[in-house]
């Protein structure tokens, strides 16, 4: 018979861990009650995962016929009184702050959103630190976001549409000189009415919990959203299929080795399904089998543009059916 001291201790959950256990059981038990968007673009094609470093200006993606070109941009600095060369946005933090202003911005029917509590509670709900260092993080990347030009080209029943727009078109984002105070949010900032026409029209609704779930992985949160805005789309007589060396062109183009991509795909994709149970998928030694399944949320938010006010501002509301927006 063996003592307590012979039975192996259990390593204790990791914090990433526990929060993919809490959103899994939470989506579960109950539909969304707080949905995220994501402009079916950014689904389908993605922004760096890592830094690509200061030489790097531009960042192009094209997967079938979506096509992604980010231009870094420049911001005017305080202090030096000119205008600085800001980096390319990368990792989940971009990713989380724009699924949150198309939200805020398809919620309120308005271009313009009220950024500072919002954003801070956003990162609360994601169950993040909404201090120090990771908040000084997420406004770096709202910084680079901002400042950065995209250009997007879809080809749609026949149709090629191209938008070359700012997704925000003014803001106020620098630091603090002293990194002991608190990281100040600017009241407002306003998405281009280009990219918010054209948002209002390719929305993908997306859990939140989910997101939550998945918030530490750039790849998680791109699988989960490419699942979201595909699956419902598939042919339920055909189902998709899809090869390792065309997932690795889409989500592993970094990847020197084919077998390692496979590795870091797998366990990507295992972490996505917990947060997205409808999923119906097939991964094998071929590749991957995409069958028609019913999206991760069923309830969307429809926009409905109003007349412009007398002040020229534009106004529209906002309601939830059971409508999908344009993808």
């Amino acid at each position: 018979m063996h003592g307590d001291s012979d039975v192996p201790a259990l390593a204790p959950l990791s914090r990433i861990q526990q929060r993919l256990i809490q959103s899994a059981g939470e989506i579960v038990q109950e539909d969304a009650a707080s949905i995220l968007y994501q402009h079916t673009v950014f689904c389908q094609t993605a922004m760096p995962y890592r830094d690509p470093g200061d030489h790097a200006r531009v960042w192009e993606r094209v997967n079938g016929h979506t096509h992604l070109k980010i231009i870094a941009g420049e911001a005017m600095h305080p202090e030096e009184g000119r205008l600085v060369a800001l980096g390319l946005p990368f990792g989940p933090k971009p990713r989380l702050i724009l699924s949150h202003l198309n939200a805020e911005a398809l919620r309120t029917g308005s271009p313009e959103i009220k950024i500072g509590a919002s954003l801070t509670a956003f990162v609360k709900r994601l169950r993040l630190d909404p201090k120090g260092r990771n908040m000084r993080l997420i406004k770096d990347q709202l910084a680079c976001l901002s400042a950065s030009s995209i250009r997007l080209g879809l080809l749609r029943d026949g149709r090629a549409i191209t938008f070359n727009s700012h997704i925000v078109t003014a803001f106020d984002l620098w630091f603090p000189k002293d990194d002991r105070q608190r990281v100040l949010w600017p009241s407002t900032v306003r998405l281009s009415l280009d990219y918010f026409d054209s948002l209002t029209r390719h929305a993908v609704p997306l859990d939140e919990r989910a997101i939550a779930g998945l918030s530490h992985s750039a790849l998680g949160l791109d699988l989960y959203c490419w699942l979201a805005q595909r699956l419902h789309r598939v042919d339920p007589a055909k189902p998709a299929f899809i090869p390792w060396t065309a997932l690795r062109d889409q989500f592993g183009w970094h990847y020197g080795r084919l077998r390692k991509f496979r590795e870091v795909f797998c366990l990507t994709l295992d972490s996505v399904l917990t947060q997205y149970r409808d999923a119906r998928v097939i991964l094998d030694g071929r590749g991957l089998t995409l069958q028609n399944s019913p999206p991760p949320v069923r309830r969307r938010l429809s926009v409905v543009p109003k007349a412009p006010s007398p002040q020229g501002k534009l106004q529209s509301s906002a309601k939830f059916s059971t409508a999908t927006l344009g993808r």
